[in-house]
């Protein structure tokens, strides 16, 4: 018979307190999620504006309805992200920036640059 863990069990991720290199990593699988799922959409509405004039108009009447504009600024958001913190990962795999104050620092710049870089695009796009 298998004895149980003795272990305590804390799974209330309200009241953990987790490193911002934690919420870095967390945040680059969901945006690689963010991005895998907007795929489609962006082909698909590529596709749709090179097809005709009837068929840019149809994309751009897209950019002007407020749920395709949130779509937008997530997936903005998503690559940002993605691209910043794998930048940050690969450089750590070089041994630049391994140290826990050089790590944090960068974690705190993937994670504000990814919001700042976001609402840039989504402000130039929208």
């Amino acid at each position: 018979m298998i004895e149980p863990s003795r272990r305590p069990v804390f799974l209330d991720l309200t009241k953990i307190a987790m490193p911002v290199g934690a919420l870095t990593s967390i945040g680059h699988r969901i945006s690689g999620i963010v991005l895998a799922a907007s795929a489609p959409l962006a082909v698909y509405v590529l596709a749709l504006s090179l097809r005709d004039a009837s068929g840019w108009a149809q994309a751009a009447a897209l950019f002007a309805q407020p749920v395709f504009e949130a779509a937008v600024a997530i997936s903005a958001w998503a690559l940002a992200h993605h691209v910043l913190g794998g930048v940050r990962h690969l450089l750590t795999d070089f041994g630049i920036g391994a140290s826990l104050r050089v790590a944090r620092r960068s974690a705190w710049f993937v994670n504000l640059g990814g919001l700042v870089l976001a609402l840039a695009a989504a402000t130039a796009v929208l």
